[in-house]
């Protein structure tokens, strides 16, 4: 294997293990057991198992060697376990241990442990804990599993090699891949997790470097290798898999609601070099009407060149003159400001000598700050594990919080340069290196939570460990090429980590990596970036990533792109609540909607935004037309003709260059906004309410959840609207319902509605508003029944409209 140069360091991974190291040197046996409170201990030929239970769905198994001790401590897990009762019986061939619906059966001899819910087989341990040499001559231990013929596995953070991850050994260590197309082996985010296609999970919890081998001998075995730590795995189970990812997500914590302005646009590029730059950028779109929400400052902040100055931690005066002010008039205009934060002090830096005064950075050998050169210049880095390294970070970030930032793009958090020699106060650097950006977002999250309660975060990473998603992380897909293969891996990394906890993976909108310009390239990104979880323009400053200085008709169809992405801004922001309510994310792929069906496991190329619109990237220069499949469980409906396509059907769809090809789903509620320059302009006082009828549908339900958009926990605190939308279909006769209940610390807000029925063929002939006759309007060419409900506090307002019979077929 190769070593890898990356801003002037030589990282050694951990190397392909020598096949002929597993061997097992005899049959392992089960020795003894005894049923301990919360858990099954099982004395084995070579050590000590404890399986415990943390739900019906969810189990914990940990291995301890002979001569180790159990380590308790997890990283990711943060569920208390709450299982129901555990039962054991004994056999002569065994054990079968089983709480809920989850049952563990031990084989005596060869000891071997399998697992299964509901009666359903999950998968089986195949030899279970090994050691053996690298090809280094290094310790190194493995847990392995037997995989089905047939079964897809995903997983494993962030990758580009397909969305079944089978026939690759994947390395787990953060690093990112700088320019990289179709195929990335890592893009900057790993994670010690599978799934299934036979809907269970197996997390490894483990952070120490090591490797997750999907069956890349092609046969049949999945084994997790590390170089050391913990031997413990978890087990979950799902019914579906908003089931599964669910309970993973309640196992290792569920995403905060960010701020609403997240869900805006924001403008960022490598990078912005002076105030008077962004203050003309800033002015440039509002000047042009496309919608800003924020602007990041790259490196450059802190000085002309870069390079010598990071660590500086301030906004360099001869080229931003009165950042302060500068701050203030963004905010003034809905604009908010977000720098870039590394976590290196460089020896020339003006914090250096404050940073070896405050003992803040990571060590060497000899218990001095281990310096090295990075493309940067030299530098230490700072040990976010340490009580001083995380209290002085934390104080320099609240001090330009002070002066107005609103956020942090907390950059080359992988650490992107991290020597193997470098020592932390918990651990060697390869010890650690994976959750080193999990940490920060942990201490930045303490910050807010302790300093700044009454604001919610935003952490920009593209690094992070197992639950890292609770801190607040927002992470990106990093360093992507500026081409077409850049673009076309984007929706598999975003939908992998969706389905692993990480619900806001997205991508540099246009491309980060080269000078490419092409513009029909840079509006089917923008396109896309619609409907994925964060809108960051973002690349290299050679070819503008922003809309604003782009060239006709580039830039206003990037317009359009935007506009969209603001008037669903009330679908949007439901779709947040729901990923921190339930765990989905805002991104589906359509393996969600038919996990039976094997032509869609694998399938990256359409999914859903959220549960209402099927999306479908174009990511091929010059095409015309595109075949789509339609999710079999409903009717769908082109979002922009109207026109329908029967569920499970696959047609050839022409496409636009001035719009993606987007569907709703028969039955879905759509609630939209008016145009605004900036989410600051939202209030929610009047919302376009779409409902698209089909007389397939008898009953379909919808919701609106709306909070002021920036106090944390808003809606465990009672800070809340939650607006239940439902219709009934019968007959002639279609119901709507809107049902708004507050929390208890809020208000009913007057709200007026535009509901606009889709699907309405002939002209009704009656529409009521709560059993009196209202004044409406049909549109005969778009099939549309627009109905005005005036403002309104009240908890329950109906419309029913009594279609015409010759319509009610359709």
């Amino acid at each position: 294997m190769k070593s890898i140069v990356r801003f002037g360091l030589r990282v050694v991974p951990l190397l392909l293990l020598a096949p002929a190291a597993w061997g097992q040197g005899g049959v392992r046996t089960l020795e003894d057991y005894a049923q301990r409170d919360g858990y099954l201990e099982l004395r084995t030929s070579d050590g000590l198992y404890r399986i415990a239970p943390y739900s019906g769905k969810i189990v914990e198994t940990s291995f301890i060697p002979k001569g180790e001790q159990f380590d308790p401590a997890s990283h990711a897990v943060v569920l208390k376990p709450n299982a129901p009762r555990a039962t054991l019986k004994a056999g002569a061939a065994g054990l079968e241990y089983a709480a809920g619906g989850m049952v563990v059966t031990i084989q005596r001899s060869p000891f071997r442990i399998s697992y299964a819910y509901q009666g359903r087989q999950l998968v089986a341990e195949k030899h279970g804990y090994s050691k053996g040499k690298d090809a280094e001559g290094k310790d190194s231990e493995a847990i392995d599993f037997e995989l089905d013929a047939s079964e897809a596995i995903y997983g494993a953070g962030a990758r580009a090699v397909g969305m079944d991850r089978r026939g690759n050994r994947l390395k787990l260590y953060n690093k990112a891949h700088y320019g990289y197309e179709q195929r990335s082996e890592l893009v900057a985010y790993a994670m010690p997790l599978v799934l299934s296609s036979k809907l269970y999970a197996l997390h490894f919890d483990n952070a120490q470097s090591g490797y997750l081998d999907i069956d890349s001998k092609h046969d049949k075995v999945l084994a997790f290798e590390t170089m050391g730590g913990r031997k413990t795995y978890q087990v979950i189970a799902g019914d579906s898999w908003a089931d599964l990812v669910g309970s993973y997500s309640a196992l290792t914590g569920r995403q905060p609601l960010l701020p609403r302005w997240a869900l805006g646009n924001i403008s960022s590029r490598f990078g912005y070099h002076s105030e008077e730059e962004a203050r003309a950028l800033v002015d440039q779109y509002h000047k042009d009407q496309i919608p800003l929400d924020g602007i990041i400052f790259d490196i450059y902040w802190y000085g002309v060149d870069m390079k010598g100055r990071v660590g500086n931690l301030e906004f360099v005066k001869e080229k931003f003159p009165d950042a302060r002010k500068m701050m203030a008039d963004f905010s003034a205009k809905g604009v908010k400001t977000i720098v870039s934060i590394e976590p290196y002090i460089m020896t020339t830096s003006n914090r250096w000598k404050e940073a070896l005064d405050r003992d803040v950075l990571a060590k060497d050998a000899a218990g001095k700050p281990f310096v090295y050169d990075v493309y940067f210049g030299n530098t230490a880095l700072l040990d976010i594990f340490s009580k001083p390294g995380k209290d002085w970070f934390w104080e320099k970030y609240k001090d330009l919080h002070e002066q107005g930032i609103a956020g942090c793009f907390c950059d080359l958090g992988e650490p992107e340069g991290h020597p193997a020699g470098l020592l932390h106060v918990n651990g060697t650097a390869d010890q650690v290196h994976n959750i080193y950006g999990h940490e920060w977002a942990r201490m930045m999250a303490d910050g807010y939570r302790r300093e700044l309660p009454k604001e919610r975060p935003f952490l920009l990473m593209r690094a992070g460990y197992s639950g890292s998603q609770r801190f607040g992380l927002i992470p990106s897909s990093g360093d992507s090429n500026r081409t077409w293969g850049g673009l076309q891996s984007q929706a598999e990394i975003a939908l992998q980590m969706g389905m692993q906890g990480v619900a806001y993976m997205h991508s540099d909108l246009g491309g980060f990596a080269g000078t490419n310009l092409d513009d029909e390239l840079y509006v089917r990104w923008m396109q896309y970036g619609t409907f994925q979880p964060i809108f960051r323009p973002h690349g290299q400053e050679e070819v503008p990533s922003e809309p604003v200085y782009r060239a006709e008709p580039a830039k206003s169809l990037a317009r359009d792109a935007i506009r969209l992405r603001y008037a669903l801004l009330p679908y949007n922001y439901t779709l947040a609540f729901e990923n921190n309510q339930t765990g989905l994310p805002l991104m589906r792929p359509l393996l969600f909607e038919e996990p039976g069906n094997a032509a869609v496991r694998t399938q990256a190329d359409s999914y859903l935004w959220g549960d209402a619109i099927l999306v479908t990237p174009v990511v091929q220069p010059g095409l015309r037309e595109k075949s789509i499949y339609f999710p079999a469980r409903s009717a769908w409906f082109d979002y922009y003709s109207g026109e329908k396509h029967a569920g499970g059907s696959t047609a050839s769809i022409a496409l636009k260059a001035e719009h993606l090809p987007l569907f709703v789903r028969a039955g879905s509620f759509l609630p939209m906004a008016p145009p605004m320059q900036s989410t600051q302009n939202y209030s929610g006082k009047h919302l376009d309410l779409h409902y698209y009828h089909d007389a397939s549908v008898s009953a379909a339900t919808g919701q609106l959840y709306d909070d002021d958009g920036k106090t944390p926990d808003a809606y465990e605190k009672g800070e809340y609207q939650l607006t239940a939308f439902s219709s009934k279909f019968a007959g002639a006769s279609l119901a709507i319902a809107l049902d708004a209940r507050s929390g208890k610390q809020a208000r009913l807000l007057s709200r007026s509605y535009s509901l606009v029925v889709h699907n309405v063929a002939a002209q009704p002939a009656a529409v009521k508003l709560d059993g009196r006759s209202v004044a409406s309007s049909w549109d005969a060419q778009r099939k549309q029944l627009t109905v005005a409900l005036a403002a309104s506090s009240k908890a329950r307002r109906q419309v029913t409209v009594q279609l015409a019979r010759a319509a009610n077929a359709i």
